[in-house]
């Protein structure tokens, strides 16, 4: 499969308390606010290549407004734009957003909005903030949790197989693996990616009416200590860890997942292989080789089965439902059972 996108580069996301919600990422995670205007604020990690990787939109709820990805070169841009209208799907040209230039915006078949661009500022930090090692964009930041960068987001679909497919046939991502419930005979999680990361989109099935949903983000830290720190300052902090830390069997991360004020579910996560294998092919999981919990060893709460905008039910999750089944809770979260990862 060709490259056309080098990497996750900014997720919008929406919040019903912008303010709120830009406190936190702020004072507990340790990202910068850079800009703020009438569309957003836009926040950084310390180790963010460019000017921004979070940018938080004023809505009712929280959910996912656009997720967008640097092509690997002009040419790229050009070339999966036409293979996205090509596809039958038509999108629009902005000339400029704050930080990007040129860039092409569309919503896809299960109703999530990508932005695609290559002209992008990079980050040029004050002198006081500039790191002592050329590589790094600014001087590590020690406030908070310190993530180094964005590095995923997991969406919802009703379709995950085909969700996967499409992502990959049109746009080029390679698809890593699936999680399958072998007695329902169900696709319910992929993972894909665009780089030797094990992925940075994701996607759970989705059984509610609402197209679009978002299951969560995750920001980079770079070694397992930053991970239990960020725990720990959560706590300490008044705000509930909802998952974790444990590692992930898909991918090896370890991983750790908690709620910002707006009620969207972040993300850390930290170490994981890396695969440059240019024919991939995608391997299949069950939740009882420890897809989720590597480990096997303890059960994942309900309320992981959340995604944004919520229709209060668990439709959708790494786990699976189908309408009707609500009450089967082998297929809403068969991870629930002590003893499956």
């Amino acid at each position: 499969m060709i490259s056309f996108l080098s990497h996750l580069s900014y997720v919008r996301i929406a919040s019903n308390d912008v303010d709120a919600s830009s406190a936190f990422y702020q004072k507990q995670l340790g990202l910068t606010e850079v800009h703020r205007d009438e569309s957003g604020v836009y926040l950084r990690a310390w180790g963010d290549p460019y000017l921004y990787s979070l940018v938080l939109i004023p809505a009712d709820e929280p959910s996912l407004v656009s997720a967008a990805w640097r092509t690997s070169s002009p040419e790229a841009l050009e070339e999966v734009v036409a293979r996205v209208e090509a596809s039958g799907v038509t999108g629009e040209w902005i000339d400029s957003r704050f930080g990007v230039g040129r860039l092409y915006t569309f919503t896809g078949p299960w109703g999530h909005t990508i932005d695609l661009f290559w002209e992008v500022e990079k980050y040029v930090p004050a002198p006081e903030l500039t790191s002592v090692y050329p590589d790094r964009p600014a001087r590590r930041d020690a406030a908070g949790a310190a993530p180094r960068q964005l590095d995923h987001v997991t969406v919802a679909a009703s379709d995950v197989e085909a969700f996967a497919k499409w992502h990959s046939e049109v746009l080029g991502f390679r698809i890593m693996a699936h999680t399958i419930i072998e007695h329902a005979n169900l696709s319910v999680f992929s993972v894909l990616t665009t780089n030797e990361s094990s992925h940075d989109l994701a996607v759970v099935l989705d059984s509610s009416p609402i197209a679009g949903r978002v299951n969560h983000f995750s920001m980079w830290v770079e070694s397992r200590d930053y991970l239990f720190r960020s725990a720990d300052l959560l706590i300490e902090n008044g705000y509930p860890i909802e998952y974790g830390p444990s590692v992930h069997g898909i991918g090896e991360a370890n991983f750790l997942y908690f709620r910002e004020p707006s009620g969207m579910r972040v993300e850390m996560n930290t170490t994981g292989y890396r695969n440059y294998v240019p024919d991939w092919e995608p391997r299949n999981w069950t939740p009882e080789l420890g897809s989720t919990n590597m480990f096997r060893n303890g059960a994942m709460p309900m309320s992981m089965t959340e995604s944004f905008p919520s229709d209060g039910r668990p439709t959708a999750t790494e786990e699976g439902v189908l309408p009707g089944t609500e009450e089967e809770l082998e297929l809403i979260n068969p991870y629930a059972k002590h003893g499956r990862g």
